[in-house]
């Protein structure tokens, strides 16, 4: 079962079983930190494990982004005046994910 944004794409894979969420790539179970959405996406997936009875099933649900789709035009857009803090966060993320690497390689040795 696939939870996803892309319809066109993954429906022409041919997945058995789809749950469509017409939200940003990267965010098939709803918006971060809306847990509510989030768990309602996923309750929707294993309902459909449950329930359907073809392959190739798609369930497409009725939630939003937001209350217009203005958010199409913005998505991953980067602005100018964006830029230097963009590539800050992305360098405090990766030092991060060093920091939490090196912390798991030394619980293995």
């Amino acid at each position: 079962m696939i939870l996803g944004s892309a319809f066109d794409i993954i429906e022409h894979c041919g997945v058995p079983r789809f749950v469509f969420t017409n939200f940003p790539l990267g965010n098939p179970c709803g918006k971060p930190y809306d847990l509510q959405m989030q768990r309602a996406v996923v309750a929707a997936g294993i309902k459909l494990l449950e329930d359907a009875r073809a392959p190739r099933t798609t369930v497409t649900l009725p939630f939003l982004w937001s209350e217009d789709d203005t958010w199409r035009d913005r998505y991953m857009e980067v602005r100018i005046d964006d830029a230097a803090r963009l590539a800050a966060l992305g360098e405090a993320r990766r030092a991060e994910r060093l920091r939490h690497r090196l912390a798991e390689d030394s619980h293995t040795e």
